[in-house]
């Protein structure tokens, strides 16, 4: 008896695996963090750009308060007075990233190196809540206690998760990486 229920336990879940192998999870991971964090990141850049065209390209005041804001108010919060080197790179890039890591995570698009890009744009934004923004002990948040709503700690391991396996993984069969992938396969053979 305990070995047919082992026997049917252990053909039910390779099923299920092989069914859903090489496109639920990466699918899952994908959406999962868009439904989460996609929305947050777009209007955390519409604060941090101007608006039309070509407003949209050009981080404003705002991005420089938001992230670096002791550089931004050593220079009384005016960005055309900020050096572009190193100050004005680093806004750039982390107010593009803040734009395209997520779009290219939904699509599934280059989505390892967008994963390993957003797990650092993760990492830098967190030292900055820490170091620039004055995050105290409870926003930081302790692992392994029994409070489990610290915007730092306890959030953002939560969404490094679904880009840990995106990384790992990849997006499955389900993303713009794998028709690519299938297209230039078939192109080069």
């Amino acid at each position: 008896m305990i070995a047919t229920l082992k026997n049917l336990y252990e053909s039910f879940f390779r099923g299920l695996q092989c069914v859903t192998e090489n496109w639920l999870l990466g699918l899952s991971a994908r959406l999962i963090f868009s439904s989460v964090l996609f929305f947050y990141f777009m209007n955390s850049v519409m604060t941090k750009v101007g608006s039309g065209f070509p407003g949209w390209l050009i981080p404003q005041n705002g991005a420089y308060a938001q992230i670096l804001p002791t550089v931004a108010e050593q220079y009384n919060y005016n960005a055309s007075e900020i050096p572009f080197l190193p100050y004005g790179l680093i806004v750039y890039a982390g107010t593009y990233a803040e734009f395209i890591l997520p779009i290219l995570i939904l699509l599934g698009l280059f989505t390892r190196l967008a994963s390993a890009g957003f797990i650092g744009f993760i990492a830098v934004m967190s030292i900055v809540d820490v170091a620039f923004h004055g995050a105290g002990a409870k926003t930081i948040g302790v692992v392994f206690d029994r409070v489990q709503d610290s915007a730092i700690l306890d959030q953002r391991l939560l969404w490094l998760f679904p880009l840990i396996y995106l990384l790992l993984r990849g997006p499955g069969f389900i993303s713009l990486d794998a028709i690519l992938g299938h297209f230039f396969r078939s192109e080069h053979s």
